[in-house]
């Protein structure tokens, strides 16, 4: 059944269906109605390509990130497409993996379906060498682009962004005041993210005047068993530590797990602190402290800046969001 059977069905041309779906008052209610009828009776639906030629729009946002496992990416998305439901959009999901080859595939491919926009989760998209990010500048120059966690300073691109280097400092300047000297700062990657994270670590001993060491800050596979043995690791080689700050929750986990194999009292003798807040904070024993990035105002606050956007006001090109440390029982209070 297409448009043309339904014409036929109806009794009116195929401009007037065409019409009908779009919504036009200048279609009489009887002459509606019918083709409702039709259209309920014969149980179709209209393509959504062949609408969006008339409309101009396929109500439709595409949606980047690398890997839909990661806990934050998966909250991001459940928010978004949340968020993109209450507006009256649709939402195209692409988990591009980690290799620039398939991230400018799957942007090409959200290009080809003629989505309205694209939000990229996500700071992992951003690469070091800044011609690698043409893609992204490319796909910008043709839609709108959100991302989250992200900027590039391009028209048409606009980021939503947590302070993440303010809150890893405001973390570690806490530990410092408890006397904790040395701490430990355990991230995953070399992502725009962690390396914000990274320098609110190290500003935090600066403002302090305190020496930071520089085996203090390590670098493991994102696996809460590769944190655990990275840290017996350390203990191995002689490098001690007081407090554990990680980039990611999944890698305090693994810190929790290697204090318990230890037989290291958390927190009297190892302080905790992990990040995005995530259910892992609450799902382990003791519970975790974590900094809240607020990814679900990151998400409401990119859908809100992207309808604006689409309607053609005025959205400033960054807009940072705060994050909030939470209390438990990892930390001595």
């Amino acid at each position: 059944m297409n448009i043309y059977d339904i014409s036929k069905k109806a009794g009116v041309s195929t401009a007037t269906i065409s019409r009908v779906l779009n919504g036009s008052p200048s279609v009489s209610e009887a002459t509606r109605n019918k083709v409702l009828k039709v259209i309920e009776d014969s149980d179709y639906t209209p393509n959504a390509f062949a609408r969006s030629l008339g409309l101009d729009t396929m109500k439709t946002i595409g949606i980047m990130c690398t890997d839909s496992a990661d806990l934050f990416h998966a909250n991001a998305i459940n928010y978004l497409e949340r968020e993109l439901r209450k507006c009256g959009y649709d939402s195209l999901l692409c988990c591009t993996g980690y290799e620039l080859r398939d991230k400018k595939n799957y942007m090409k491919l959200l290009l080809s379906k003629r989505v309205d926009a694209v939000i990229v989760i996500g700071s992992n998209f951003l690469e070091a060498v800044d011609k690698n990010n043409d893609y992204i500048k490319s796909a910008a120059r043709q839609i709108p682009l959100i991302i989250i966690n992200g900027y590039i300073n391009t028209p048409d691109i606009y980021g939503i962004l947590c302070d993440e280097m303010q809150a890893v400092r405001q973390a570690t300047a806490l530990l410092l005041q408890q006397e904790k000297r040395n701490i430990l700062f355990l991230h995953a990657n070399k992502s725009l993210s962690s390396m914000n994270k990274l320098k609110g670590f190290q500003k935090a001993y600066e403002d302090c005047g305190l020496t930071l060491q520089g085996d203090l800050i390590q670098q493991c596979p994102l696996d809460i068993t590769a944190a655990k043995n990275h840290l017996h690791s350390l203990k191995i080689k002689g490098i001690t530590f007081q407090a554990v700050i990680s980039a990611e929750d999944i890698l305090a986990i693994g810190a929790l797990k290697y204090a318990r194999d230890e037989g290291i009292l958390v927190p009297e003798e190892l302080s905790v602190i992990g990040y995005n807040n995530s259910l892992l904070a609450e799902s382990c024993e003791p519970e975790l402290t974590s900094i809240d990035n607020h990814v679900e105002s990151l998400c409401i606050t990119a859908v809100s800046s992207l309808m604006r956007v689409l309607n053609k006001e005025n959205v400033p090109a960054v807009i940072t969001l705060s994050s909030e440390l939470i209390i438990r029982k990892t930390t001595i209070e």
